[in-house]
């Protein structure tokens, strides 16, 4: 009786060894996650958040390594959303407007001088558009965790003070890859120029380019970008959310308990990066001033400003309100109007 017992004791030791074996070696050694930019920025620093998050609180059985300025993707910044999508990337934390060409609802975010300041962008990502957007990259096979920010894209540049339409005329303003920057920039009499980021740098330093437009916090003070353009218009002419996004086939690979682990830890990291994206930005000119200190010479624009500017831009909403669905603006919309 009592060899038995030992027999069934050692034999259920050995199912349960075999089971935890078997449940280890179902998860890689390393689990890819892709980034545009570099470590130094907010967007950055809260990837490797989630990374350090994630391996801790697994007991170092999930392990992310964070792939910067677009090794994965080999600088194709607009392919991002693919690779992640076919599991060549496991997670990413991608731009709205990078992913825009895969996923036309994204450019939502695009449409010139539309989300008039945070609250509004806020309340359209919590509300029916922002779920109705996360759906749809669902059924494209990437899973929406948590959203994060780039910030508002300000424009920046070496020749002079942009406070008019006129003032864009003949300025080479590099711009992202995606054809609504490029249909944006033409309406307003700019000269846009798509280059990767990981080649824009070069382009502003050499003047291949006269300007840019990226988000303060996140871009133009961590690059020191006063280094080469002396002039900034804050216009907050487009905002740049981030979806911190896993490949479906790996989210579908996690057991239950781990998928909540991860869930939340993207979460936590998206909530920090959202809060450092803003400093200085919302409710203080910490960051302006700045620039200022660097020498920058500052524009801010008033509501009356970007009408002026968002006036020239009417082919732009004639153009893309159909490719994202003009149910899905329309709802935005009507959010929109409804804050006071």
């Amino acid at each position: 009786m009592v060899r038995k017992i030992m027999i069934l004791m050692i034999a259920l030791y050995l199912a349960l060894v075999s089971s935890s074996y078997v449940s280890a070696t179902t998860y890689k050694p390393e689990y890819k996650l892709s980034l545009v930019i570099g470590p130094q920025t907010p967007w950055g620093q809260a990837a490797q958040k989630f990374a350090d998050l994630v391996k801790e609180r697994s007991g170092g059985k999930i392990n992310v390594k964070c792939y910067f300025a677009g090794q994965l993707f080999a600088g194709m910044q607009t392919n991002e959303f693919l690779i992640l999508r076919q599991g060549v990337a496991d997670f990413a934390v991608g731009s709205t407007i990078n992913w825009s060409p895969a996923v036309k609802e994204l450019n939502l975010f695009s449409l010139p001088f539309f989300f008039p300041d945070y609250r509004h962008l806020d309340a359209v990502k919590t509300s029916d558009p922002g779920k109705k957007i996360f759906k749809t990259i669902e059924e494209r096979g990437v899973v929406g965790l948590a959203w994060g920010e780039n910030g508002y894209r300000e424009l920046t540049n070496s020749k002079r003070s942009v406070r008019k339409p006129e003032d864009l005329e003949g300025l080479k303003v590099r711009v992202v890859g995606s054809p609504i920057f490029v249909d944006t920039f033409r309406a307003m009499g700019g000269n846009p120029v798509s280059i990767n980021w990981s080649e824009a740098l070069t382009a502003l330093q050499q003047g291949t380019v006269d300007g840019q437009e990226n988000p303060v916090a996140s871009i133009i003070i961590p690059y020191k970008l006063w280094e080469m353009n002396k002039n900034i218009t804050i216009w907050h002419y487009t905002i740049d959310p981030l979806i911190f996004g896993v490949s479906k086939v790996t989210w579908d690979s996690f057991d239950s308990k781990d998928r909540d682990l991860i869930g939340k830890a993207a979460q936590e990291a998206m909530a920090w990066n959202l809060k450092e994206a803003r400093k200085g930005l919302e409710g203080s000119t910490e960051a302006i001033d700045l620039l200022k200190g660097k020498g920058m010479d500052v524009v801010v624009f008033t509501s009356k400003d970007m009408e002026t500017f968002k006036a020239k831009t009417k082919s732009v909403y004639d153009k893309w309100i159909p490719e994202i669905g003009a149910d899905l603006v329309n709802a935005a919309e009507k959010i929109i109007k409804g804050i006071k």
